[in-house]
């Protein structure tokens, strides 16, 4: 590899870093809860009466376990992106080998 893509892919991943960091050590005392919560909140204050119609089919144990399910949705999402790009990459690279 060149060393300017080495530099240039080590650069992003330090402000990759940065951007995960940043926030964790700013901001205090904060929670970080998903949507769900904040939506059941406002439901709750719009129709205090309001029953849901379904329910979960699967009652995880605890937050643990889905945030590990949310992390695993989010690796294969990145794994699918990944490949795709990749695929597009090579089909590129051979056609202009082909080519030449």
């Amino acid at each position: 590899m060149e060393k300017k893509k080495v530099v240039t892919i080590l650069i992003l991943v330090a402000l990759c870093a940065v951007i995960l960091i940043f926030p964790l050590l700013t901001i205090k005392d904060s929670a970080f809860s998903g949507a769900d919560g904040a939506a059941e909140e406002v439901i709750a204050a719009v129709d205090p009466d309001y029953e849901p119609w379904a329910e979960s089919l699967i009652e995880l144990p605890g937050g643990e376990t889905e945030t590990l399910l949310f992390c695993l949705q989010a690796a294969l999402g990145a794994v699918v992106i990944g490949f795709g790009f990749g695929y597009l990459v090579a089909r590129k690279k051979y056609r202009a080998e082909e080519a030449a």
